[in-house]
C-alpha cells in the first residue's frame, strides 16, 4: 500500500529505465519521491513493444545500466542482442534489487500538470482524479511511447483482431492458419515480420516507405567477449563515450573517396559480417556528403537484389533516400522473408490504401481479405507523449503552446517558462534516440539530481531556463544539424510520420562528448543559463 500523503518532493512520470534511475537518484539525496506509472508493470517502451522479434538494436552488453559495478557484474545476458522478454526481466530486477517499487505508483496516468507561481511547486493530476504535489516535476516519458495509429477511413470498421506493435497484446497473439496484414515497414515491422510469416497461412505486407536493415548476426552472447569487457567494464563505458553515439565501435574517419572502390567494397562487407550500426562506421563522411552516402546504400541495395529471389519484389524492397538519415533497422531474415511463398508486398506507392473495410484492407487496386491487422505505424516520436499530458508552466501557457512553432529547450532538458521541470532524454535538443539510451538517461538523471542538490544546499527555490540559453542552444542544435544530412531524411526524427507536425530535426547530433561537456560546462558554471532563485 501506499502511502496516503500527496505531497512530495519530486514527481517523477513514466516507469522506464529513465524512471527507474530518477527514483533511485533522487531517493538518494534523501527526497521524498513519487514515480507515477500508466501501465500495471515497470519497463516503458519494454513494458508496452511485446510483438515478435522485438529486441534492442544495440548490443546487450552495452544496453545496461552503469552506475552500480554489482549489477553490471551480476546480470548476464543471454544473447547479443537482447529481446524485450530479457530487457523487461533486466528492468524488475533492478526494480527489486534496489526497493524501487515502494514508491511506483501503477495504473496511474498523469493527464495534467500546473505549475502554482506562488507556492513554486507542481500539482499533477491524474485521470483516476487524484491530485499530487511537488517541488520538481520530472518526465520520464520516453521518446518512443506515444503510439501512431493512422487515420485510415474505416479504420475501426474491421471485423477481425487489430493490433499495434507498440501497444502488443500481452497474452501474445497467435497468427496459426491466419491471413495476416501488416501496414508499415519501419524497425517493428522488419523485426515482426519474420516471426509473423512462419506462422501465418498468408501475410499481406503494406509497404509506403522500403528500409535499409543491416543483419545482426545474433546468437548466444560469447562468454569470452563478456568476461573481456566484465575485466574492465568502467574502462569499456569510457571507451564508449569517447564515440559520438556512445556506442563502442569503431568510427573510421577516413572519407569514403580516399580509397578505391574495392577497397570501399571490402570495407563494407567486413562491417556487413560484423553486424549493426557497425556498418554506418565504414566512413567518416557518410552522413555528411550524400556521393559518400550513396556507396554505402548502394551496397545495401545490392545485397538486398541478391537475397530477393524474385527481381520485381527485390526492386520494390529497395530504398533510395539516404541511408542512415532514417534510423538504420537491424534484422533477422527481413529479406530473405519475402521469398516464402505465403508472403507479398503491396506498393503503397503505386496502390494506396483506400480504406479499411470489414473483411479486410482497400486499395485503389483491389480488396484483401485478411483475419488480422498489424499496424506497425511507429510513434509520435519524442514530443508525442508531453503532448499527450495537459502541462501549463508559468501564468498557465501550456507546453504544447510554448512549443507551437518548433520545440525549445536548453540542452534537451529544460525549457523557459516552466521551473523546475526536467527532461529526462524526452526532450527534444540532445543525443537520445541518436545515442546509446541507458548512458544517456543516467547522464540527465545525473544532471539533474546534482543540480536539484545544488539548489538544497543553496536553499534556492525554483530553477528555469533561460530565454536567451534555450534560444542560444536551439540555434546550435539546428546549425550542426544542417552540418548532417540527417535533417533530409522523411523520418520520425523530424516528425514526418506525424500528419501536420510541423517538420524540425529534433535530436542532437553534435555528439555525445560534445553534449556531456556542455553539460559539464553548464554545472561548473552554477547552472550556467538556468535562473535559479530564492524560496518566496
Amino acid at each position: 500500500m501506499h502511502e496516503s500523503r500527496d505531497k512530495f518532493d519530486a514527481i517523477v512520470v513514466g516507469a522506464g529505465f529513465a524512471g527507474l534511475y530518477a527514483l533511485y537518484r533522487l531517493r538518494g539525496l534523501g527526497l521524498s519521491v513519487r514515480l507515477l506509472e500508466r501501465a500495471n508493470g515497470l519497463g516503458g517502451t519494454w513494458y508496452y513493444n511485446r510483438y515478435p522479434g522485438a529486441r534492442c538494436d544495440i548490443e546487450s552488453l552495452q544496453y545496461s545500466y552503469q552506475f552500480s559495478d554489482e549489477l553490471a557484474q551480476e546480470w548476464e545476458w543471454s544473447e547479443r542482442y537482447s529481446a524485450q522478454p530479457e530487457i523487461l526481466e533486466y528492468a524488475n530486477h533492478v526494480a527489486d534489487r534496489f526497493d524501487l517499487r515502494k514508491d511506483i505508483q501503477f495504473d496511474t496516468s498523469a493527464t495534467a500538470a500546473l505549475f502554482d507561481e506562488a507556492n513554486a511547486h507542481w500539482t499533477v493530476m491524474t485521470a483516476a482524479g487524484g491530485n499530487l504535489t511537488a517541488q520538481y516535476l520530472i518526465m520520464a516519458t520516453g521518446c518512443l511511447s506515444a503510439a501512431n495509429l493512422p487515420n485510415i477511413p474505416g479504420r475501426d470498421s474491421f471485423a477481425g483482431a487489430t493490433c499495434h506493435t507498440g501497444h502488443w497484446p500481452h497474452e501474445g497473439v497467435n497468427f496459426t492458419g491466419q491471413r495476416v496484414g501488416v501496414i508499415g515497414t519501419g524497425s517493428s515491422a522488419i523485426q515482426a515480420i519474420p516471426l509473423i510469416a512462419e506462422q501465418a497461412k498468408e501475410l499481406i505486407v503494406f509497404q509506403r516507405t522500403a528500409n535499409y536493415a543491416v543483419p545482426a548476426h545474433n546468437g548466444p552472447l560469447d562468454r569470452e567477449e563478456e568476461r573481456r569487457v566484465k575485466a574492465d567494464y568502467r574502462g569499456f563505458r569510457a571507451y564508449a563515450a569517447t564515440k559520438g553515439f556512445d556506442i563502442a565501435i569503431e568510427m573510421s574517419e577516413a572519407p569514403a573517396f580516399s580509397v578505391e572502390s574495392d577497397e570501399r567494397r571490402r570495407a563494407y562487407e567486413e562491417r556487413w559480417q560484423q553486424g549493426g550500426f557497425n556498418y554506418l562506421g565504414a566512413f567518416g563522411d557518410l552522413l555528411f556528403d550524400p556521393a559518400a552516402n550513396d556507396t554505402a546504400a548502394e551496397f545495401v541495395r545490392e545485397k538486398i537484389r541478391g537475397i530477393v529471389k524474385d527481381p520485381a519484389t527485390a526492386a520494390l524492397l529497395t530504398p533510395h533516400h539516404l541511408i542512415g538519415t532514417k534510423r538504420l533497422c537491424v534484422d533477422t531474415n527481413y529479406y530473405a522473408t519475402f521469398n516464402r511463398p505465403n508472403v507479398r508486398l503491396i506498393d503503397l506507392n503505386a496502390t494506396p490504401i483506400e480504406a479499411i473495410v470489414p473483411d479486410g484492407v482497400r486499395t485503389v487496386a483491389r480488396s484483401y481479405d485478411l483475419d488480422t491487422i498489424v499496424f506497425a505505424t511507429g510513434f509520435d516520436a519524442m514530443t508525442g507523449a508531453l503532448d499527450r499530458i495537459d502541462i501549463r508552466g508559468k501564468g498557465g501557457v501550456r507546453l504544447k503552446d510554448a512549443w507551437a512553432a518548433g520545440p525549445k529547450t536548453y540542452l534537451g532538458l529544460a525549457t523557459s517558462g516552466f521551473p523546475n521541470f526536467f527532461m529526462i532524454t524526452a526532450g527534444p535538443g540532445s543525443p537520445s534516440v541518436l545515442s546509446n539510451m541507458l548512458p544517456s538517461i543516467e547522464q540527465h538523471v545525473d544532471f539533474v539530481a546534482n543540480c536539484i542538490a545544488y539548489m538544497s544546499e543553496r536553499q534556492l527555490g525554483t530553477v528555469e531556463a533561460t530565454e536567451e540559453a534555450e534560444a542560444t542552444w536551439v540555434a546550435h542544435v539546428n546549425e550542426v544539424a544542417n552540418l548532417t544530412l540527417f535533417p533530409q531524411g522523411n523520418s520520425w526524427y523530424v516528425g514526418a510520420n506525424i500528419e501536420g507536425k510541423l517538420r524540425m530535426f529534433l535530436p542532437y547530433i553534435g555528439g555525445y562528448p560534445v553534449y556531456v561537456a556542455k553539460c559539464n560546462e553548464v554545472a561548473a558554471n552554477n547552472y550556467e543559463g538556468f535562473a535559479l532563485r530564492a524560496r518566496g
